[in-house]
C-alpha cells in the first residue's frame, strides 16, 4: 500500500507541476484560458498576478511531495511519509475548499483532490499496517 500511495501522490504531484505551468507561465494562452475559463485574453490578464502566484503554491505543493517520495525510497520513512502527507494533505485541503467556496466548480476540485486523497489513504493505511 506505501507503493501506490507513493505512485498515487506522485501523479498528483505532476498533476500539480501542469497546474503551475498553465497559471504561472501560459496564464493568458489558449488552453489555460479553455481550462480554467478565464474569457478573453484581456480577462486572463487581469488576473495574471494572482494565477501567477497561486501556480507557485501548487508547484511548491508537488515539490514537497516529490521531495518526500524520494526521500521515503531512499529509507527515510519519516520524514519522507510527512512530507508527502503535508504536501498532498494540503491538496487535498484546497480542493475541499474550492468544491465549498465554488460549487460550480465541483469537477476541477475533485480532478485536483481525488488522486492525493487516494494516495493519502493508501500511504496511511501502508505505513501503519
Amino acid at each position: 500500500m506505501v507503493t501506490a500511495g507513493l505512485v498515487l501522490t506522485g501523479v498528483a504531484a505532476l498533476v500539480h507541476v501542469v497546474i503551475f505551468y498553465l497559471e504561472s507561465i501560459a496564464w493568458t494562452g489558449e488552453r489555460a484560458r479553455a481550462t480554467f475559463g478565464t474569457g478573453t485574453v484581456e480577462q486572463a490578464a487581469a488576473q495574471q498576478q494572482l494565477a501567477f502566484n497561486q501556480g507557485f503554491y501548487n508547484l511548491f505543493l508537488a515539490i514537497a511531495v516529490a521531495l518526500g517520495i524520494a526521500l521515503v525510497l531512499v529509507g527515510q520513512t519519516a520524514v519522507g511519509a510527512t512530507l508527502v502527507l503535508t504536501g498532498a494533505g494540503s491538496m487535498v485541503a484546497a480542493a475541499v475548499v474550492l468544491l465549498v467556496s465554488s460549487p460550480d466548480k465541483a469537477p476541477a476540485a475533485l480532478k485536483q483532490g481525488v488522486i492525493p486523497a487516494l494516495g493519502v489513504v493508501a500511504l496511511v493505511v501502508g505505513l501503519v499496517l
